[in-house]
């Protein structure tokens, strides 16, 4: 039976399972550089090389199974989906807490990538419960439980890791286990049977909604400089906890503790800040601040060797949480209403192939640079983060002249004109708006598609 849209219980029931998640992930990246050199005798380098093909798997497989499994709790529902996925993280964390070998790891972060591309069946579960006027404000509850479960996952970790670099892991298929019992007994359907519609594999391409978007050059364009900007933002996750052992000798509890305090400050701008910030500036400044932010944080990061210039740093780069909300509502504003599910599914495919490309550059940059000997002029742990700072002002430079050429700053919304083909394709004469266009809107309502 499907739940009731104005069930606080259940939509804290649903967050709940999120946070969990984002905790389990959280826990283990502390320790993995360790557990990493423990199954391989491997050094730092050679570890972060491994960790960067492990996040490779991991982001192909959420890549891959993410539109897969949106569309599979389309037609079965979204309990069963989201409690097999949890059955999955059970399983990929008990077998990377007892892998005896690296081969072990990679499978288990295979696994895991499959069962955390359920987290689009989350937000899928979050919108059937929530009414239209209220869906905004629920999907920023999703991004703070990601941040909590990101503040929360690493100290814990940090803390557990100086026991033993596999006690993490335990914890974590613990606090699987604990959810899926939670969502077994607690969680109930969201979907009505009579909403639900057959599996189609047409549908289940990453790629499709790049593809709907291809006749509009300005989202584009926008998507063009978002995803070099997540690509640069990539070199964080993937070389962090190896370039701090590298360079600052850190143990796992102050990896964690410094992961922590990178979340609470990406959560306060996030949270707090980006809606003064751009009622203060607008979108296009906004933007511009959180890649300056980003930019000097990587670039600064890449040469620090005192952990206050590290945590310095972070504080900066935190700011950087600013530019992808405010690029995301451009684009929101240049597609009809009828069409911004395909438009976030076009922006989360992007972030997914960022996700796939950006650790296998860093940790390779990291490698080539920290194999030569300390002293001599080819050791840079900080190579990755320097390289990203220069990708993020690439990012701003294709910005800079999208804001240009299509004159973002006084551009109109398109969103509630979804019969008005404002940005024509390429060679085509687009129609120009009506000039009671506006006045229309005041007087009646549009009819959507």
């Amino acid at each position: 039976m499907a739940v009731s849209p104005q069930s606080r219980l259940t939509l804290a029931c649903i967050l709940l399972t999120i946070l969990l998640d984002m905790v389990g992930l959280g826990i283990i990246l502390p320790v993995l550089p360790q557990l990493i050199g423990e199954l391989t005798g491997g050094t730092v380098a050679e570890a972060a090389v491994i960790g960067g093909y492990m996040v490779f798997f991991y982001s192909l497989m959420q890549f891959i199974f993410g539109p897969v499994l949106g569309n599979l709790s389309d037609q079965f529902g979204r309990r069963p989906i989201l409690l097999i996925s949890l059955v999955g993280l059970t399983i990929d964390y008990a077998i990377m807490g007892f892998a005896p070998a690296v081969i072990y790891l990679f499978i288990g972060h295979a696994i895991a990538g499959i069962s955390g591309a359920a987290v689009a069946t989350a937000t899928a579960y979050i919108a059937d419960i929530t009414p239209h006027e209220k869906r905004a404000q629920r999907f920023g509850l999703i991004g703070a439980a990601f941040g909590l479960g990101f503040i929360i996952g690493p100290v814990i970790g940090g803390v557990l890791g100086e026991i033993g670099p596999r006690w993490p892991f335990y914890a974590a298929a613990v606090l699987a286990v604990s959810n899926l019992l939670f969502g077994f007994f607690v969680l109930p359907e969201s979907l009505a049977k009579d909403k639900r519609r057959q599996f189609d594999i047409r549908r289940a391409n990453p790629f499709g909604a790049l593809w709907i978007l291809s006749h509009n050059p300005v989202v584009l364009w926008l998507l063009a400089a978002l995803g070099l900007f997540t690509l640069a933002s990539q070199a964080f996750p993937s070389v962090w906890n190896f370039f701090t052992i590298e360079v600052l000798s850190f143990s796992s509890s102050q990896i964690g503790l410094a992961l922590g305090a990178f979340g609470v400050g990406f959560a306060v701008s996030q949270a707090f800040l980006i809606a003064p910030v751009i009622k203060r500036l607008g979108e296009w400044s906004t933007v511009l601040l959180g890649m300056l932010a980003a930019a000097i944080a990587m670039t600064g990061t890449a040469f620090i060797h005192t952990q206050f210039g590290l945590y310095g740093f972070l504080m900066v780069g935190s700011l950087a949480g600013l530019a992808g909300p405010a690029i995301n509502s451009l684009m929101s504003r240049q597609v009809a209403d009828d069409a911004q599910g395909e438009l976030q599914g076009a922006i989360n495919a992007t972030n997914s192939l960022t996700a796939i490309i950006g650790p296998l550059l860093a940790t390779q940059l990291f490698r080539f640079f920290t194999t030569a000997p300390k002293g001599s002029t080819f050791y840079f742990p900080g190579a990755p983060f320097l390289g990203a700072g220069i990708l993020v002002f690439v990012a701003a430079g294709v910005f800079v002249f999208t804001a240009w050429r299509f004159d973002l700053m006084h551009r109109p919304s398109v969103a509630k004109h979804p019969h008005r083909p404002d940005l024509a394709p390429p060679g085509q004469q687009a129609t120009p708006p009506h000039e009671d266009d506006d006045e229309d809107e005041t007087r009646a309502p549009r009819m959507g598609h």
